[in-house]
């Protein structure tokens, strides 16, 4: 069966809470050929509270998390407006959710599946009132053990939710030694569900090792560019990564796609005929020497005589002629 990738290109916070910027996102993205854009669906009031510490204090002008929540809200009008403009930009809109309150948005919206941040992952609340609509739910696995994954899709499983895990590291940006490559074919295993990769490395190699590795899904930061305000910038990719990471993830596929067997080289027949060798002798050689290593040569075309592979069955074996340097040596030329 045919597999392929399906990217996400996360917006989340890259628009600042300019809903000018969102809708810019969408059609520079859709440009590049993604399969979804993903926002963040901050609903601050049922989320969060003002207890919330900043997971690294980036903001000049929000005094606290909880005020940078509602800074990055959109009514939900907006957030029809950015599907609606998906939907006309033949993306799809996805949307992470914090909230119960946001799945009942997100059902008005109409979206059609759901990803579940990694803070998330064991929020069974909300994981319910996520299997009450049947979608399928896509779960990041970022800071979550084995046993907690166990739980959770455990318990989607049990309420037939078709569900997909993603190797992920909650650092921004993720060094080398973190990536947890190796978990994406443990995850597989574990699971034999559709697994796949959330990237927060700003680097397009990681991607492409993901999905070499039998990432079906990839996911990755997008903003504008790196110096950018926001605290997932230095993580994410520019455009120009994105259309590089994607051009790289449709070739692996293709390669991925189209295994080769080589026990079968039949096709290569003329260019082997090319390539490779038949012996020679590399001097002037009377009538009744003896062949020795140092007397061979390898010459092309092949089929000009003994194959080259075959100088072993030579060696010891007394010439019937007189042979000129650098001419083809057959089995009629042995006694």
């Amino acid at each position: 069966m045919t597999k392929r990738v399906f990217t996400i290109a996360e917006v989340a916070q890259a628009h600042d809470g300019s809903l000018g910027m969102a809708h810019t996102y969408i059609d520079a993205l859709a440009k590049r050929g993604v399969d979804a854009v993903k926002f963040q669906m901050h609903l601050a009031h049922a989320e969060s509270s003002i207890h919330e510490p900043f997971r690294v204090k980036f903001s000049q002008q929000d005094e606290t998390r909880y005020e940078y929540w509602q800074r990055m809200s959109f009514t939900k009008d907006q957030w029809k407006g950015l599907k609606q403009h998906c939907d006309e930009a033949g993306v799809e809109f996805m949307a992470s959710a914090f909230s119960n309150a946001a799945i009942d948005w997100l059902e008005e919206l109409e979206v059609k599946r759901y990803k579940i941040g990694s803070g998330e992952v064991n929020n069974l609340l909300m994981l319910q009132k996520i299997a009450q609509t049947q979608k399928p739910v896509i779960l990041s696995s970022g800071m979550s053990s084995f046993e907690e994954l166990d739980e959770s899709v455990s318990f989607l499983k049990d309420k037939n939710i078709d569900v997909s895990v993603l190797q992920c590291t909650t650092a921004y940006p993720t060094p080398p030694e973190t990536y947890g490559l190796n978990v994406i074919q443990e995850l597989q295993s574990r699971y034999q569900v559709k697994v796949g990769f959330s990237d927060h490395s700003g680097k397009v190699s990681t991607g492409l090792a993901a999905v070499a590795l039998g990432a079906e899904i990839l996911e990755f930061h997008v903003a504008f560019s790196k110096e950018q305000f926001g605290p997932d910038s230095s993580s994410s990719l520019t455009l120009e990564q994105t259309q590089e990471l994607l051009d790289g993830v449709h070739d692996i596929s293709t390669a991925l796609n189209h295994p080769i067997d080589k026990s079968d080289n039949s096709k290569f027949a003329s260019l082997k005929s090319i390539f490779e060798k038949s012996l020679a002798v590399n001097k002037d050689l009377p009538q009744g020497n003896v062949l020795s290593f140092e007397d061979l040569e390898a010459k092309k075309p092949k089929n000009q005589g003994i194959d080259a592979s075959k100088f072993k069955t030579v060696i010891g074996k007394t010439l019937k002629r007189d042979m000129e340097a650098w001419g083809f040596l057959g089995e009629e030329d042995l006694a």
